[in-house]
């Protein structure tokens, strides 16, 4: 069944990050190339991982399903800006528009709720080392996958619902790339003061509550390794929680951003220009994050690309 809404509107209008024609062809190209590295640097650490038994753990399983997350997020804005730059049009559907909106806040939902498992998992790992393996144990990896996906299902249908019922009348410009759900929201002419608080309290709810865990769990982290005697124990306990450190600072202080951004600025494109970060960057930088210094990943490329190269010779088989 496709979306209805009250009004009959047909499409609303993306205006994008810039409106200048001459930005357009750079602005295509930049886009292309960030997509596709975002895709191809994600694919290549969940075939690193699920190619390797060695990284068959439960830190590397969270990984390759934050890996998965974030192209689906990616993939839900860029390809429809890249298409609007194409062919010269700003127009998305009513349908396209609700749909967008709904699958953007489910995967940036799941990407939040992933943090904080693997927060937790580092948590584990460090602090009760001698029971990691018990308590981290495929049923429970899987569960606590199984809930970020319910919670995000859930918060997303709950928000998208919530914009059909609301009624739309001429001004349909949206002042973003993709159809965020505060600015979609704000459009309507019918009145949005319940779905403004639902908006604020699932903020509360699923940014404010796993950031409040993230920290919990790192206070903890931190006040374990300290009590290390060696040094070379403290550095390696760092290290193993510093690119998860690291993409929770990028997505968090990214988001905030935009956020922060968006109640005392005035400029749209600067608002939409700060939401690029959360939404494109941080996906891009993430599988660069946790395989620069990360030795397993390394090692598991190499030997996929060794295994690859093999293959597609066959004298040497």
């Amino acid at each position: 069944m496709e979306p209805k809404n009250s009004t009959g509107i047909k499409y609303f209008l993306l205006l994008g990050l810039s409106e200048d024609p001459e930005l357009q062809p750079l602005l295509f190209g930049l886009f292309l190339s960030m997509y596709l590295i975002t895709v191809w640097g994600n694919l290549l650490l969940i075939l690193a991982v699920s190619s390797d038994s060695h990284l068959h753990t439960p830190m590397y399983f969270f990984l390759s399903n934050l890996s998965l997350v974030d192209i689906c997020l990616t993939s839900t804005t860029i390809p429809k800006m890249l298409h609007n730059i194409w062919t010269q049009s700003k127009a998305i559907t009513y349908a396209g528009c609700i749909s967008q909106m709904y699958f953007f806040v489910l995967f940036a939902t799941l990407d939040d709720c992933l943090l904080t498992v693997m927060a937790y998992d580092r948590y584990v790992a460090i602090c009760h080392p001698l029971h990691y393996t018990v308590i981290m144990n495929p049923q429970l990896c899987g569960l606590l996958v199984l809930a970020c996906w319910v919670i995000s299902v859930a918060n997303a249908l709950l928000e998208s619902c919530m914009t059909l019922s609301l009624s739309f009348c001429t001004h349909l410009e949206i002042h973003y790339f993709f159809c965020e759900l505060k600015q979609v929201v704000q459009l309507a002419c019918s009145d949005t003061s319940l779905n403004n608080v639902v908006i604020t309290v699932a903020a509360g709810l699923l940014g404010a509550g796993p950031l409040v865990g993230i920290i919990y769990s790192y206070s903890k982290i931190v006040s374990s390794i300290l009590r290390l005697s060696s040094a070379h124990g403290k550095s390696k306990a760092f290290s193993t929680c510093a690119s998860h450190l690291s993409v929770v600072a990028l997505f968090y202080c990214s988001v905030l951003g935009a956020y922060v951004d968006s109640g005392l600025s005035h400029s749209s494109h600067s608002t939409a220009t700060a939401a690029l970060m959360y939404t494109v960057v941080t996906p891009m930088l993430n599988p660069f994050i946790y395989s620069l210094r990360n030795k397993d990943i390394q090692g598991a490329l190499r030997r996929l690309f060794r295994t690859k190269l093999l293959k597609g010779l066959p004298f040497l088989n």
